[in-house]
């Protein structure tokens, strides 16, 4: 191999970590059964193909070469440790770690990702453990990078994930997709957590930054993965949810990073090919006739995303979704989206005692989207004295920069000319754009 090929070579393996990384990681993570230790081996296997590829060329398979070369040196490092357990490959564990690398199975390999997401997502683990060891170690993000994005400090993010790593050894916790009869359970807990993923991402709960395109990918990402090796109706659901509401990214802030509402958003900047895909995707999920809250969650986006123009919205065809989406899953805040529809469909005065019921009931007293849609609303009646006061509750409550701005400017806009003119109410976090 000619010296110019070295670097070229090098770039390569860099597009392979990137890609293939957490794929060869996974399996790793199955044959040494150790997080830690895996993390190890598949650093030890990219700087053997550091030393290995330029001079002998990229192997067909590089995920399987850098699994092979991986499993072999951290068996080595466990002998050396003294600390050899039970190992699924037991021939591998009893052959020489200096032979060639066997290329290991494609396929095992890929089920090897859903294998690690499920067990990151075990219901033995606390929901922010679930997350946090989600994010770490089947999407490859950095302790500094997920405390940064959850507003964490390091340390105390890094003490979650040796804690959840612990309880999986601890408890025996296996590293396997459930049974047949144990998939619905289980699946529901993984969909769970890639959906709080992407609400972090789609909108932060709080810092400087509305959107965290980083988290929102990551979770589209692992839906896909989900998608691919079970695509259950629900799993194609959540994907669909992502995909059409991440459409929107680009135009849901402006150029300073402050927030513009959905009925303002320029719908040209709306992603075509995710809303497509997200359509089709709803739509073969409702076809089955086994979906859930997820699927109809969907289906609300993809109505939205048709619309050609925020007027030309079906309120009508949203509000009855919404209807279905309450009879699954009972929750306040799937009532107040609800009155924010009837509110759209019927007018301000159909939907404000809906809100109003819901604030008194002291369900979502704490929720600020709450108070920001009563403030919307009493606005849209003229009655800017209740609209200030709900205004100035939910910006108590507001933790996000944007939104703070947002409803900051809704209260100067009250005391100016246009103060008693009509503004759409923002609902709920996921109406709102």
């Amino acid at each position: 191999m000619s010296d110019s090929t070295g670097p070229l070579v090098r770039e390569r393996i860099e597009a392979i970590y990137r890609d293939e990384g957490r794929k060869a990681f996974a399996t790793l993570v199955r044959h040494l059964r150790d997080f830690d230790r895996a993390e190890e081996a598949l650093h030890d296997a990219f700087r053997a193909a550091l030393e290995q590829w330029p001079q002998e060329g990229v192997p067909q398979n590089p995920a399987a070469w850098l699994v092979s070369v991986g499993r072999f040196r951290g068996i080595d490092g466990m002998r050396r440790d003294k600390r050899v357990q039970p190992i699924d490959d037991v021939d591998a564990a009893n052959e020489p770690a200096s032979r060639a690398p066997s290329p290991a199975d494609p396929e095992r390999i890929e089920d090897d990702r859903l294998r690690l997401l499920f067990t990151c997502c075990h219901p033995g683990l606390a929901e922010e453990a679930r997350v946090a060891l989600t994010l770490r170690e089947v999407c490859g993000l950095t302790t500094e990078a997920i405390a940064r994005a959850f507003v964490l400090p390091a340390p105390t993010l890094a003490q979650r994930i040796v804690r959840a790593k612990a309880k999986i050894r601890d408890a025996g916790i296996p590293f396997e997709v459930p049974q047949k009869e144990e998939l619905p359970p289980r699946l529901g807990g993984v969909l769970r957590t890639v959906y709080l993923v992407f609400n972090e991402g789609y909108s932060a709960s709080s810092g400087p930054d509305l959107i965290r395109t980083d988290l929102a990918e990551e979770a589209i990402r692992l839906g896909r993965l989900l998608h691919e090796l079970q695509p259950e109706p629900e799993t194609q659901g959540l994907l669909a949810l992502m995909l059409l509401q991440q459409s929107r990214r680009a135009a849901r802030v402006d150029a300073a990073g402050d927030l513009i509402p959905l009925e303002e958003q320029d719908r040209a900047r709306w992603d075509l090919a995710r809303i497509q895909e997200g359509s089709r995707l709803v739509e073969l999920a409702l076809a089955t006739r086994r979906f859930g809250p997820y699927c109809i969650q969907a289906a609300i986006a993809a109505v939205h995303a048709e619309a050609a123009t925020a007027a030309a919205t079906d309120w009508a065809q949203i509000t009855g979704l919404y209807e279905v989406l309450l009879r699954m899953e009972p929750n306040p805040v799937i009532e107040l989206n609800r009155a924010v529809a009837v509110a759209m469909r019927d007018g301000p005065a159909a939907g404000l005692p809906l809100v109003d019921a819901l604030l008194a009931a002291g369900r979502l007293d704490g929720y600020h989207f709450a108070h920001a849609a009563r403030a919307d609303l009493c606005r849209r009646l003229g009655r800017a004295d209740d609209a200030r006061a709900a205004y100035r509750r939910a910006l108590e409550l507001a933790r996000q920069g944007p939104e703070q701005r947002f409803l900051q400017r809704r209260l100067a806009e009250l005391d100016g000319p246009a103060g008693h003119g009509a503004a759409s109410a923002p609902g709920a976090r996921r109406e709102k754009n």
